[in-house]
């Protein structure tokens, strides 16, 4: 059914799934019973889906969090189930006044399931930093390629759904990346803002993520989503927040920056995908790896386990790939040099460190370095705007009685919360461990070069750089 602007004339009728004995259902060890519905599971029993059994949710973290083994299946089976919660509960307190109908209820949910299913392999690795090194200039984005796997998965498999429905789950998928169209004027706007965010970061895509995260790795992160969802209320056709839950909404963003710290960009965690990143830099004029994203019905064939490909070939051109996965296997990472915070009044300018920089502030004598003895990780953690408050984007409203939204300005909130809400660190790795002393002290060099002092909190322990 083509698009129209007016969609009161082209909705088609949708089942009522809300009965769940017509659904089947799988127990989550996050949300319990998870019922899903017959439309729903077309997409979930496709091959293209159940690749996400093979794309774990934290990539390398599973190295240094033994638990966190999760993948992109269940968080994307989490992030459907509430998607449909939230979008009912919407139905519930305001469905007559919105128009909300199954139509929408059914749309949010497919949104919600297929949201991931165009990811790469090993988190965000994939997109961040290996297609940027052998791929100049690429605009290429998991929400992007999931939008192309969604229309292959319903041309391959012959799913009968409505076009307009789909129009609208891609849509929603490309919400935060920035690259999705603006939405018809009377579309419920609204809508868009359930399960990826791009208004104020907002979403059930972090309410599982940061509940599923934290648990798959024994943390004792404690954010209460519900509590958000069943006070939201629509109010000039976006989602708005209680005053008095202004703190709540803050604890999201700050157990998000907690969890990108503490696990996502953990020192050794980096360590293990910087070398996962040149092993398939190295592997891939062999493999093509780069060639899969061109091409939905090869994209679908690349996972995780193109480790383990490289680690198994007995190909001479995969030597090198192969020699850093089996240094992986066996402990033998990048070692940790050092870091440095940026000062606060040099984020803003701040342009990313790179080897080079560091191999060019080495003092005369000793070990002569190369680029390639060191990486470099530039790592940015925010509270999801960058150097903004979360908080200037986030509609608030008085009670239940009120019609007016409005935000919270700074002099109105704790003056506990943050001030500053970006942090930029710089880390330094020797590629081999022998060259730990001298990488620590022309990085060293660098910082005075750069910031007239050393801005590490403390030296290079002595013991590592004896390490051979």
């Amino acid at each position: 059914m083509g698009a129209c602007s007016n969609e009161e004339l082209s909705q088609p009728p949708v089942p009522d799934y809300s009965n769940t004995r017509l659904s089947k259902h799988v127990h989550d060890n996050v949300h319990g019973n998870i019922y899903l519905d017959p439309l729903s599971l077309k997409f979930i029993d496709t091959e293209q889906f159940q690749r996400l059994r093979d794309l774990k949710q934290l990539g390398a973290a599973h190295m240094v969090y033994p638990g966190a083994v999760h993948t992109r299946f269940e968080h994307s089976l989490g992030v459907y189930w509430l998607a449909g919660e939230a979008v009912q509960l919407i139905k519930k307190h305001q469905g007559l006044e919105l128009g909300v109908d199954n139509f929408d209820i059914q749309t949010v949910k497919l949104a919600g399931l297929l949201h991931d299913v165009g990811h790469g392999p090993f988190s965000h690795l994939f997109q961040s930093e290996f297609l940027p090194l052998v791929m100049n200039g690429t605009e290429w984005s998991h929400e992007q390629m999931s939008t192309k796997m969604v229309d292959h998965i319903v041309d391959k498999h012959h799913i009968d759904v409505d076009s307009e429905m789909m129009r609208k789950v891609k849509e929603m998928i490309l919400a935060s990346s920035g690259s999705g169209q603006k939405n018809d004027a009377g579309e419920k706007r609204f809508l868009y803002d359930i399960v990826a965010n791009g208004r104020n970061g907002v979403d059930v895509d972090k309410f599982d993520y940061i509940v599923r995260d934290s648990r798959a790795c024994g943390l004792g992160f404690n954010f209460e989503f519900q509590r958000l969802m069943e006070t939201m209320q629509v109010m000039g056709d976006e989602i708005c927040y209680p005053a008095k839950e202004y703190l709540t909404v803050q604890k999201l963003f700050a157990t998000r920056a907690d969890l990108y710290r503490t696990v996502y960009v953990h020192p050794k965690v980096k360590a293990i995908e910087l070398m996962i990143v040149d092993a398939l830099v190295e592997a891939n004029d062999y493999l093509q790896i780069s060639s899969f994203i061109e091409d939905p019905s090869e994209y679908w064939k690349l996972d995780d386990s193109i480790i383990k490909t490289i680690e198994t070939a007995p190909n001479q051109q995969l030597r090198e790939a192969r020699n850093l996965i089996r240094r992986i296997r066996t402990r033998n990472l990048y070692q940790f040099c050092n870091e440095y915070a940026v000062p606060r009044d040099k984020i803003e300018n701040f342009k990313d460190v790179t080897a080079r920089d560091i191999v060019c502030s080495q003092k005369n004598g000793g070990v002569l370095l190369k680029e390639e003895d060191v990486a470099v990780s530039n790592v940015r953690i925010d509270l999801t705007h960058g150097m903004h408050n979360p908080l200037e984007r986030i509609k608030f409203f008085k009670d239940y009685e009120s019609e007016e939204n409005f935000v919270i300005p700074d002099d109105r909130i704790s003056h506990l919360l943050p001030t500053c809400f970006q942090d930029k660190i710089v880390r330094v790795y020797a590629k081999k461990p022998e060259l730990v002393g001298a990488i620590s002290e022309a990085f060293e060099n660098f910082q005075f070069k750069t910031y007239g002092i050393k801005v590490q909190v403390h030296a290079t322990p002595e013991k590592k750089k004896r390490r051979m």
